[in-house]
């Protein structure tokens, strides 16, 4: 009989679906002095590119400011979260507590997503603390235990690859099975009915929104 992990790594492999470029070249002194522009150019259009991945470029929402002033610099930061796959990035982010703790088996330690959630391309839709303050007591004890609820709570957060701001509006199906639906744009976007407090924010393998609600699946 497959654990409820097992279950839920299939779940996923069956959800979801670089190529280095390398080289090298030699030359003489006068080889060199004529790749010399194209150089200068490779190294501009490079600089290019960084500009254009800055992880700040393409924040939306209300709070993107606060919380950067919140935490301007290091693992938890805008650009520090950047650097580490979104299981790790979550746990330095100060607002994101209880959903780590949710995902990573202190909720409940039949429901563990971390590895998962690090193995490939997403797109989070992420509750801070505050919004699972708005569930009663009662249903928090019930998840402690419900590793099958839980999950399915859990996974309709989670949309296959990584969707940028830009791109976010309209119906996405989720990891869990059933559509969830982002409206609005900039300041004013909203997933079902949570308002999104900061979206578009760069992990290493995923596009995280934070939202100040917890989503439900339509069935529950």
């Amino acid at each position: 009989m497959f654990t409820k992990k097992q279950t839920l790594g299939a779940a996923f492999a069956l959800v979801l679906a670089g190529a280095t470029l390398t080289g090298c070249s030699m030359g003489g002194a006068s080889e060199e002095a004529t790749k010399t522009p194209s150089s200068q150019s490779d190294e501009s259009t490079t600089d290019d590119s960084m500009g254009k991945t800055d992880p700040a470029a393409n924040l939306v929402g209300p709070g993107c400011a606060a919380y950067a002033e919140q935490v301007p610099d290091g693992a938890g930061s805008i650009q520090g979260m950047s650097q580490d796959p979104v299981a790790v990035a979550a746990s330095n982010n100060p607002m994101l507590t209880t959903l780590v703790s949710a995902v990573s088996g202190k909720l409940n330690p039949d429901v563990d997503l971390v590895d998962t959630l690090n193995g490939d391309e997403f797109t989070v839709f992420a509750p801070v603390d505050d919004a699972f303050g708005k569930i009663d007591a009662a249903t928090i004890d019930t998840l402690k235990t419900d590793s099958d609820l839980l999950t399915k709570i859990l996974t309709y957060h989670v949309v296959p690859g990584q969707i940028e701001p830009a791109d976010i509006g309209g119906a996405h199906q989720t990891v869990e099975g059933q559509e969830l639906e982002v409206t609005g744009s900039g300041d004013s976007m909203k997933v079902n009915d949570a308002n999104v407090i900061c979206g578009g924010v760069q992990t290493a393998n995923a596009t995280v929104y934070l939202v100040d609600g917890v989503l439900m699946p339509p069935a529950m």
